[in-house]
């Protein structure tokens, strides 16, 4: 449980950067270069995603299970995870309608995302990582809005065409797809339905 741990620590600490001292960040990126900056972070994410993903690979197994969710809600799961795989597509597409309207779609599609698997699992080691991206989600959403008040976040993104919203549907789809039919399983080791 303690790689766990560490793992949520580093992963969400990086991306806490930006909440927690946004005027610091600002500057490092501008004393170091914009490149310099992505660099250091990826790596860092990389180090706490891999210490995540394997520390949960072993503390699930041991976890309690503090409640046992009813077949049924997999199936309310496997719909907030289509929604959350659209979201994730708007965000990766250029601009259509839905990404202005929408602002911060891959804050939609993570909190989406850890709400869904709250759902479904019970086990302590799940509720540790899901709550805790859940509520990085939603501070981090509400330090957007207050950069956004203060001048430190870009709070507008130009509308394009209706087109590129219906290609962001369709990469969202085609990733449900593939995480349904193999790359869940293959990823992380548990069927999703």
């Amino acid at each position: 449980m303690l790689i766990f741990i560490l793992g949520i620590i580093v992963f969400l600490g990086v991306h806490s950067v930006r909440i927690a001292a946004p005027e610091w960040r600002l500057a490092k990126i501008e004393q170091w270069g914009d490149n310099t900056w992505k660099g250091l972070y990826s790596v860092i994410s990389l180090i706490g995603f891999v210490l995540l993903v394997w520390g949960y690979g072993m503390a699930r197994p041991d976890a309690p299970v503090l409640y046992e969710p009813p077949v049924w809600m997999k199936h309310i799961t496997a719909l907030l995870m289509l929604f959350a795989f659209i979201f994730l597509g708007i965000f990766i597409a250029r601009p259509g309608r839905m990404k202005p309207a929408l602002k911060h779609p891959m804050l939609i599609a993570i909190k989406t995302w850890a709400l869904a698997h709250l759902l479904a699992n019970g086990d302590l080691a799940s509720l540790i990582l899901f709550l805790s991206v859940l509520a990085w989600a939603v501070v981090d959403r509400i330090a957007i809005k207050r950069q956004e008040r203060a001048g430190l976040a870009a709070p507008y993104i130009v509308p394009g065409p209706v087109s590129n919203d219906v290609i962001a549907i369709a990469i969202g789809l085609v990733l449900y797809v593939l995480f349904v039919w193999r790359l869940h399983e293959l990823l992380i080791g548990v069927p999703p339905l």
